[in-house]
């Protein structure tokens, strides 16, 4: 059996100038550790045999992770576009709205729409590739929005759309 798997779609290159600053200032801090790890790294090989040193394995595994964001980082930053104005049309959803919406039951939700690298569900933050904001770009208050969701399609209604 083949361990070969198709590549995953490029997400969107779109970011927010707040998600922007924090991929910069995480990278910053990710070779700040990673001259921490390399350091401890250097004690724990020299404490003599490696093949039974859990220091050194764990330290080795913790350079290879920090190694590996660090690579994703440096390549992903500059192909970001910072989206910092605001649209022409703030009556209609966008990159960075703040939309609230209305299930069926009456329950309101509000999500903002962001880049894929700063999405947050626990702040309501989806990314702009997800299916719930594909489905509400370009909508305004009022429309009707129907979302494909694994336990079947969810008919929302905007209620409000804000940028601030």
């Amino acid at each position: 059996m083949s361990r070969w798997r198709p590549p995953s779609s490029k997400s969107s290159p779109y970011i927010t100038a707040e998600g922007a600053e924090k991929l910069r200032a995480e990278l910053k801090g990710l070779w700040e550790r990673r001259a921490d790890v390399t350091r401890h790294l250097a004690a724990a090989a020299a404490e003599g045999d490696r093949s039974e040193n859990a220091e050194y394995i764990y330290r080795k595994k913790e350079l290879r992770e920090v190694d590996r964001r660090i690579r994703y980082l440096q390549k992903r930053l500059p192909e970001l576009k910072v989206v910092a104005q605001l649209p022409p049309d703030r009556a209609r959803v966008f990159f960075g709205a703040w939309v609230t919406l209305e299930n069926a039951d009456g329950e309101e939700s509000t999500y903002r729409i962001v880049g894929a690298d700063e999405f947050d569900p626990q702040k309501g933050w989806i990314s702009v590739d997800s299916p719930m904001a594909r489905a509400l770009l370009k909508k305004a208050i009022d429309d009707d929005v129907i979302v494909n969701t694994p336990t079947g399609p969810m008919r929302c209604v905007i209620m409000d759309i804000g940028y601030e």
